[in-house]
């Protein structure tokens, strides 16, 4: 069967000053070899473009991987990609979003990449919704968008008319995931076997670092944050924490989770699966060592509380994150 003489859809790519043009080249690469392989079995191909703001809020097209074929309306899926620098502003993200918001009228799926997800958030569409971005982005991305249903540990949220991807290289996830929907899981998977990129199973909790909340203004709660990061939070209770700052145990708790989003003993428990992946990265002890170390008596609970937080077993941890020399154990 021969191939499509014409595209069955297309990509639009925003460009914006700074945006991660890594994704924006990466992202065009994977989308025609994907193509490629779609020819090969009689199948369309994708048209991906690159459009830029110009005068009078107005967007135009300043690239085309089909540049020889008719021109058909626009893109069916815009994609808004990260910045290495940050996430773009409220002021920066407005005109984008009007013009994304106008897209979305119009029938097209939008989808980001990393920071990108500040300007779809800034939309409105994202209200009340499931979303991601960058791990690192969560507490700004919350504190600007409260209404999101924001989920750091995923690599991709794929809701129907709006898809969101995590960190800066999660724009190969969100390919694929553009790939199966747009050309099938045949063509999706000879894509990520090509680029020796998995197709699935990847979470961004898998990757992110547990990074606390230390800018909200409590000082007392700050001072008992220092202190349990001073003694890696081994073998404390509530009572001891609160004891430390001098306040009552209620009080500590109710305020503990006003400034920090999480009761003490989840913190103290993000603090000590922080710890124990530092030792399965950089020693080799073994898991119940590991796990004695960071206060866990009962080697099996560890094991089931570091699945939950991480979504890997300590072991399938070690054998995927352990630096070079360091065997599992």
């Amino acid at each position: 069967m021969p191939p499509s003489d014409a595209p069955k859809a297309e990509v639009g790519l925003i460009l914006y000053p700074g945006c991660q043009m890594a994704m924006v080249h990466g992202m065009t690469d994977l989308l025609d070899i994907a193509g490629q392989f779609s020819d090969q079995h009689g199948g369309p191909r994708l048209r991906v473009s690159h459009w830029q703001l110009g005068d009078h809020d107005d967007f135009t097209r300043v690239h085309d991987t089909h540049e020889a074929m008719e021109m058909k309306g626009t893109p069916e899926i815009w994609l808004i990609p990260g910045r290495l620098t940050g996430p773009p502003g409220m002021d920066e993200s407005a005109p984008y979003a009007r013009w994304l918001l106008d897209r979305h009228a119009q029938g097209a799926t939008l989808a980001s990449n990393c920071g990108g997800a500040f300007m779809l958030a800034a939309t409105g569409l994202l209200s009340g919704r499931p979303a991601t971005t960058h791990w690192l982005f969560a507490e700004p991305f919350r504190a600007r968008f409260p209404d999101v249903r924001l989920d750091c540990d995923r690599i991709v949220i794929d809701d129907g008319d709006i898809i969101t991807a995590g960190g800066l290289m999660a724009w190969t996830d969100l390919g694929l995931r553009l790939v199966d929907r747009l050309l099938g899981p045949t063509v999706m998977l000879d894509t990520g076997k090509f680029l020796l990129v998995d197709p699935a199973g990847r979470e961004q909790r898998h990757y992110a670092r547990f990074v606390p909340r230390m800018t909200h203004g409590d000082e007392p709660i700050l001072k008992a944050q220092h202190w349990l990061a001073a003694r890696e939070a081994r073998a404390i209770s509530v009572r001891d924490m609160a004891a430390q700052i001098g306040m009552e145990e209620r009080t500590f708790q109710r305020r503990f989770k006003a400034a920090t989003t999480m009761t003490p003993i989840e913190y103290v428990q993000h603090l000590r699966i922080a710890r124990a992946r530092e030792l399965l990265e950089f020693t080799r002890r073994t898991i119940d060592q590991i796990a004695w170390s960071v206060g866990y008596e009962d080697a099996a609970a560890f094991r089931r509380l570091f699945h939950r937080l991480i979504g890997l077993s300590p072991g399938d941890y070690r054998q995927r994150f352990a630096a070079p020399g360091v065997q599992a154990a």
